[in-house]
């Protein structure tokens, strides 16, 4: 297990035991997820008897269902739960097919060819949903897996009412994908306010009840993504789909003011980002105190932070399988002791002076706690809303565009805006590199807070101001996850990213310039923040208002 202690401005890691003060019983169950229906169904499984897990399992069906831009069989992800009392780590993220090579998105100059990694049948990498699911309800789940997939069915045959930013979604998605894919075959007639129906997603998600991830990988439905694949000239085969698994991995613990924090590993980049953010941060606790959250000076001590995150992001991380990653040097005390002291808390740090420190649109998350305080924290993805616009024909369901989370080129940023390296090269089998950042804070052996967020690289950096919101301004979980927040990832250079939900306006934004800054609307909302959190035995939930999401206590 990797581990990060943070005591007062000391810095140390160490392998620490799980604590085995795990006891809390708690005076009901809740959940936070990104629609109304996501959230009856999580509720409605908890109210049956079901635990953290069983809901989770339903969410993620059902989302694939009613959230199509983002919920998803034909994507992957990561889960971090917490079950009686010990942390696990669950990664389903998608694989590069066999036939996948590192120059496969550059033309014959060698430059990456517009959108060949995010649209159609060769951006998809092998899906992991349907396998993580399976897989954590064969090891923790309670009710019957038929059950929980019925939901999901019902709304698949049946139809749910399209929101009106759904619809949105689809028609930027329509302009995107225009003539290029079958999207609009299947997702051409949403309309806000109307039913809509997918029989053919209802019949995939009959043959997975009835039985299992086998269908998806060896069964009917991988015959049928084959089939597309082979139509579209993509790149998934049936071995592709026959050698799919997920990997069981430690997830990073962070030690931080006497809590205990649990979120992603390798090859997400999230977990290591989280614990550099909070660990610079605490060495830098001389500059924050006394400044107001979301005042320029907090901003940019934030920004100074961020870019040297992300300079080492893009040059270390990647699939531990096939990279050797620098883990413990990049979280060890003296490094991030070193990094920190690079932080200049008043003015711009030249951004071509920020290299990595060591020497020579569209994701989805919800949380969920059961009455006897088991949690899980689960974020998954299509990559962009609707992934690549291929439907699985005679399936139903959309495949995923994650092949634009590897580097296509080094230096050259994805459709984040991010760069990366060899170490994200494309490889035959790789994971791609992620941001996703599933978490769960506990404390004494007990969960407080679970959370999570979409948004490709503003991922991390959303979840870190949250935390911040929290433990060091005190908001209201509600006002925690509504504020404002901000974006910087090195490049473009000394640009800060808002959202219209909280723009970056008036006097601090004018400050922010005088500095050097440029501030940029982003275009997009800022993440999703769902989160569940807990005092003694009470339990509360916020959505993020920049979606739609839903929280529910289930007594």
């Amino acid at each position: 297990m990797r581990v990060v202690c943070f005591r007062s401005l000391a810095l140390s890691a160490a392998l620490l035991s799980v604590s085995p003060a795990y006891a809390v019983v708690l005076d009901a169950g809740a959940v936070a997820a990104p629609d109304q229906y996501s959230a009856e169904v999580a509720a409605q499984i908890l109210k049956k008897g079901g635990n953290a897990v069983d809901a989770a399992v339903a969410t993620a069906f059902t989302l694939a269902v009613t959230f199509p831009e983002a919920g998803n069989i034909g994507g992957g992800g990561f889960m971090t739960l917490y079950v009686h009392g010990k942390p696990y780590f669950m990664d389903y993220r998608e694989t590069a097919p066999k036939a996948a090579s590192r120059n496969m998105y550059l033309d014959d100059k060698g430059e990456v060819v517009k959108n060949a990694s995010l649209v159609g049948a060769r951006a998809a990498g092998v899906p992991g949903t349907v396998m993580g699911m399976w897989e954590v309800h064969r090891r923790f789940g309670k009710l019957p897996w038929s059950e929980l997939l019925t939901p999901a069915i019902a709304y698949a045959k049946n139809g749910f009412t399209v929101a009106d930013r759904q619809y949105q979604y689809r028609q930027d998605a329509l302009a995107l994908f225009a003539d290029s894919t079958n999207f609009s075959d299947y997702f051409g007639s949403m309309k806000a306010g109307e039913t809509f129906r997918q029989p053919e997603m209802a019949e995939t998600l009959e043959r997975i009840a009835d039985q299992g991830a086998k269908d998806f990988y060896r069964g009917k439905t991988s015959q049928l993504l084959v089939a597309q694949m082979q139509q579209d000239k993509g790149l998934i085969t049936r071995q592709d789909l026959l050698d799919y698994k997920v990997a069981w991995r430690e997830p990073i613990r962070i030690s931080w003011r006497g809590n205990v924090i649990y979120t992603a590993p390798l090859p997400s980049s999230g977990g290591i980002a989280l614990a550099q953010l909070l660990g610079i941060k605490e060495l830098r606790a001389a500059d924050f105190k006394g400044v107001p959250l979301n005042s320029a000076r907090y901003i940019h001590l934030l920004a100074e932070i961020e870019k040297r995150v992300f300079a080492d992001r893009a040059d270390y991380l990647g699939d531990p399988a096939f990279t050797q990653v620098p883990v413990h040097h990049l979280i060890s005390a003296d490094y991030l002791k070193k990094r920190a002291a690079e932080v200049n808390p008043t003015a711009i740090s030249p951004t071509e002076k920020v290299r990595p420190g060591l020497e020579p649109h569209q994701t989805t998350h919800f949380s969920i706690v059961d009455k006897e305080g088991n949690a899980v924290s689960n974020t998954f993805t299509l990559n962009w809303d609707y992934g690549s616009g291929v439907v699985v024909k005679g399936a139903g369901f959309l495949l995923n565009d994650e092949m634009d989370d590897f580097s296509s080129k080094p230096g050259v940023a994805n459709g984040f805006g991010v760069v990366g390296g060899d170490a994200n090269a494309i490889a035959p089998g790789k994971r791609m590199l992620s941001s996703m950042s599933p978490t769960v804070i506990t404390r004494n052996g007990n969960v407080k807070l679970v959370l999570g967020t979409p948004g490709g690289s503003r991922i991390f950096t959303s979840i870190f101001q949250v935390i911040n919101n929290i433990y060091d301004y005190h908001l209201p979980l509600d006002q925690a996850v509504a504020a404002q927040r901000v974006h910087h990832q090195l490049l473009p250079k000394d640009t800060i990213y808002y959202d219209g939900f909280a723009p970056l306006t008036g006097p601090v934004a004018d400050e922010l310039k005088g500095m050097g800054y440029t501030l940029e609307n982003q275009g997009w909302s800022m993440g999703d923040i769902q989160a569940v959190r807990i005092h003694g035995t009470q339990i509360e939930t916020a959505s993020d208002p920049r979606g739609r999401g839903v929280g529910k206590i289930v007594k």
